[in-house]
């Protein structure tokens, strides 16, 4: 197994008198740069460094990962200070993430490794059957890719590994984009993936994110139920996400909107590939005025989705994304049968539930339509979340009857 890059004695970090070591010694997993003694020594380490955490009376805490250059100035990887972070480690909580997963799912498509809550802090693994796509959100998950990969191949059977550095999180971490293939051979073309009833296409080397979006499982099966014989409208559907689950659930038709062109053609795939293409439809263009625009047309819904990301991605993005969600559920309200049902989701981190559900019953009030909440829902078991670390719970999915 290859090597991690950084092995013992690791160097020792220290939490300033302010610092809260309570927190973290009761299970929150990570140090702010304001919390911790940044001094000449410490802003040497090499981002993505091993260190072991100290408090301020110099009691060993943990061993973390140490980035000088980011706002989370150390995440923890164990609270034994001793602990040796190598491959035979890395492998470890890979069997543990995997026991987990394979304890719901009978087929392997999931997410595998969810971050800090899986023990591995800013690393994102879903799995496609034997191929796993990897996303090293910190820089020691970015520094040790190796090692992640070559732990992947000898602990859970996959064979093939996509490196994806792309998003946000890489950026704040001083990462930049790159996408490659750590191990194996890359996928020919999309690889389809079973999924409540459907079969949906993933584009693992050209997609957004790491191809699928797994989180909203739940939510999709949950729409699926109330969509017998019903006429759906998926708005922000990427390749067919709640569209191809309704039909799947016994839906009349589908419309699946969004303004990605390759997204929509590994929708229409999918639909080829379930066999249901003869009642699946798509348009391509901006969902906003797609929204007006149908509404204009007369087009009505038994159910409507809307599933846009995020709106309000950062704490200074949050009112313009309130608005915006607020626009979502005002323009999609009319589109609503009768007694139908309309479906709105946030996978912002910064809007949490209550300020989400509030500014879509804004949107569906100034429609003009009234509607009680018969579903909340969030994202699936195989996306925990730490109870210390609220920002985990990003995604929300609110069902409205009107």
């Amino acid at each position: 197994m290859t090597p991690f890059p950084h092995l013992p004695p690791y160097p020792t970090v220290r939490l300033l008198p302010k610092a809260d070591a309570r927190a973290v010694r009761h299970g929150f997993p990570w140090v702010f740069a304001n919390e911790m003694v940044l001094d000449r020594r410490t802003k040497k380490l090499a981002p993505g460094s091993l260190a072991v955490l100290e408090d301020a009376e110099r009691r060993p805490m943990a061993v973390v990962t140490v980035n000088p250059d980011s706002k989370i100035a150390a995440r923890v990887l164990d609270r034994d200070p001793e602990a040796v972070i190598d491959g035979d480690w890395i492998a470890a909580k890979l069997v543990a993430a995997l026991r987990h997963r394979e304890a719901l799912f009978d087929q392997p498509f999931y997410r595998l490794v969810h971050a800090e809550a899986d023990g591995l802090p800013g690393v994102v693994i879903d799995r496609f059957g034997e191929i796993a796509v990897l996303q090293p959100n910190a820089a020691w998950a970015d520094a040790g890719a190796e090692t992640i990969a070559d732990a992947l191949l000898s602990a859970t059977g996959i064979r093939r590994v996509v490196l994806n550095g792309s998003g946000r999180a890489r950026g704040l971490e001083g990462l930049g984009e790159e996408l490659r293939m750590l191990r194996g051979e890359a996928p020919e073309g999309p690889v389809p993936v079973p999924m409540n009833g459907a079969t949906y296409m993933a584009d693992l080397m050209g997609g957004q994110k790491t191809g699928l979006f797994y989180d909203q499982r739940p939510n999709h099966a949950f729409t699926a139920g109330l969509a017998k014989g019903a006429r759906v409208l998926d708005v922000f559907s990427h390749v067919g996400g709640f569209g191809l689950a309704a039909l799947a659930g016994g839906a009349e038709s589908a419309l699946a909107v969004d303004g990605s062109a390759p997204a929509l053609e590994l929708a229409r795939a999918g639909a080829e590939a379930s066999g249901m293409a003869d009642r699946f439809e798509t348009r391509q263009g901006d969902a906003f005025d797609t929204l007006a625009a149908l509404a204009a047309e007369g087009r009505r819904f038994d159910v409507v989705v809307c599933d846009p990301p995020a709106f309000a991605p950062s704490k200074q993005a949050l009112e313009a994304g309130l608005r915006a969600y607020e626009r979502i559920a005002r323009l999609a309200a009319p589109l609503v049968e009768e007694g139908g049902y309309l479906v709105l989701c946030s996978c912002s981190h910064a809007a949490d539930l209550s300020k989400f559900r509030a500014a879509s019953a804004r949107g569906i009030g100034k429609a003009g339509r009234r509607g009680a909440i018969c579903y909340t829902g969030f994202a699936g078991a195989d996306h925990p979340v730490l109870p210390q670390l609220a920002e985990g719970g990003y995604l929300k999915a609110l069902a409205f009857r009107l």
